[in-house]
């Protein structure tokens, strides 16, 4: 009892602690096993254990997933396609936030007939299949001369996440007092006025969640890429599949491992450096006053 208050752990609080390490042992175990794989040679990782550490850390794969030269039906790396998702992921990523951002403005404090119908439209976007539009999609950029181009990719991730955006941004809206809104506009301030002087400013912790969830789909989608994106312009997810599905005779897993990792990396990063404040963004709105 008195070990306890002066600030010694009980023994459930110890347990807890142990239970969450090997938990967390347990999920970053793949992550171990691809990072020591792709630091070493094959020979090693004929040899020995998936578990073992590497003998002689070598950055060859790495240097071979990044800038190519692998043999069979693909030959280059992951370099050209890495920029192509970079040049498709931010003006998709801005783009579709803001648009949300404004959609949602909308909805919550500049109410109008049909509104909510409006607002219950754009949700069915939410649990669209992305296969149920990939025809009209073909279509739509095939009217206007943007099939098998980033920029097409750019408006396919735009439409199809805007409905997100908005159901974000308009539950976090909502929760901003209507009376600064109804004073500002009595004042004579107009629709952008308020939304630059007032909305925007509270506005951070729901675009930092628009920013990572936007990121995350769009880095990682691999359907849209792979159906709308021509051979310049495919996303580093097609890049990465062709790579690790290439038939050479030979498996080089080391190689394959370094690819998925450098395909991957971007979305962690963004994990780890704005994490917090995705948590925080999706609970700010979560209660209204």
């Amino acid at each position: 009892m008195h070990a306890e208050q002066k600030g010694f752990p009980g023994i459930g609080r110890i347990l807890i602690y142990i239970l969450l390490g090997l938990v967390a042992l347990y999920y970053l175990m793949p992550l171990y096993v691809m990072l020591t794989t792709s630091v070493k040679t094959l020979a090693e990782i004929r040899s020995g254990n998936l578990l073992d550490l590497p003998m002689s850390p070598t950055g060859a794969a790495w240097a071979k997933a990044w800038s190519g030269a692998c043999t069979g039906v693909r030959c280059e790396g992951l370099a050209p396609f890495f920029w192509n998702s970079v040049v498709m992921v931010v003006p998709a990523v801005l783009l579709s936030t803001l648009l949300g951002s404004l959609n949602g403005y909308v909805l919550a404090h500049w109410r109008f007939r049909y509104s909510e119908i409006v607002f219950t439209a754009l949700m069915v976007g939410c649990f669209i299949p992305f296969q149920v539009v990939i025809l009209p999609m073909a279509r739509l950029l095939g009217m206007f001369g943007l099939s098998n181009t980033t920029s097409g990719l750019v408006i396919v991730h735009i439409i199809y996440g805007v409905a997100f955006t908005t159901l974000f941004f308009r539950n976090y809206y909502v929760s901003v007092p209507e009376e600064l809104v109804k004073a500002a506009r009595i004042d004579g301030a107009g629709f952008f006025m308020i939304y630059r002087r007032i909305i925007f400013p509270l506005s951070l912790p729901i675009f930092m969640v628009c920013f990572i969830w936007q990121f995350t789909q769009i880095w990682n989608d691999f359907l849209f890429g792979v159906v709308f994106g021509g051979s310049d312009a495919q996303p580093i997810t097609v890049a990465l599949n062709n790579l690790v599905n290439t038939s050479t005779g030979i498996k080089e897993y080391n190689v394959n491992m370094a690819a998925a990792i450098i395909a991957a990396l971007p979305t962690l990063v963004i994990y780890l450096i704005a994490g917090k404040y995705f948590v925080r963004g999706l609970t700010a709105g979560a209660v209204k006053g």
